[in-house]
């Protein structure tokens, strides 16, 4: 329980579980409960006043907000910085819902953490956890709470989700793993164990 200033305490995996009702898991996890977050936007001067306190459902990423600042203050995205070639945005301009109009997206959503991986691609949300875990599928128009899992009825979407995750990774260098490198063996290791089995024999 609370304790000095240099006391970190956590309220455990099933506390967690229900602050995120009804969303499965919480935060580290890339099922809903641990990626949902509201973004509330302030812009009187952009927003129509009958869109105040409107809703909108479109699913959005964090990748989007630097390219939302960058539409808004009209500014262009540079290709380089003297001769230093500068990583393109990969969000999008989320401007358009705040006048009620639709975004388009080119690309599915991607998400990696710690392990843990997810794509968006319209209704379809393909989610792993671990970087060894089996891939689930959800509609999520139909099920947000993600508790029925169609992989197995629709191998085809799976399939496509799945390598879709894959090329994005590496691209994104968010794999190779770096658990999956082998170390290197040092010489003076590697002959240190040799001359012991030289001696047992």
């Amino acid at each position: 329980m609370p304790g000095p200033d240099d006391t970190y305490i956590g309220y455990g995996q099933d506390w967690a579980n229900v602050s995120n009702t009804p969303f499965r898991e919480y935060k580290h996890w890339v099922h809903e409960g641990g990626i949902s977050t509201p973004l509330i936007v302030h812009w009187p001067a952009g927003i129509p006043a009958a869109l105040n306190s409107s809703l909108v459902c479109t699913p959005a990423h964090i990748i989007d907000i630097a390219a939302t600042c960058v539409d808004l203050a009209g500014a262009k995205y540079p290709a380089k910085r003297g001769d230093t070639a500068i990583t393109p945005l990969a969000g999008i301009s989320l401007r358009p819902l705040f006048t009620g109009a639709q975004v388009h997206r080119p690309a599915p959503i991607f998400w990696e953490h710690e392990g843990n991986r997810a794509v968006r691609d319209g209704d379809w949300k393909l989610v792993a956890k671990g970087h060894d875990g089996p891939w689930e599928l959800y509609n999520m128009t139909a099920d947000r709470t993600e508790l029925n899992n169609l992989a197995a009825q629709h191998k085809d979407i799976t399939n496509r989700l799945a390598t879709a995750w894959e090329n994005w990774a590496v691209e994104a260098k968010a794999k190779p793993w770096p658990w999956d490198k082998t170390p290197p063996v040092q010489g003076g290791a590697a002959k240190s164990k040799s001359k012991n089995k030289s001696a047992k024999k």
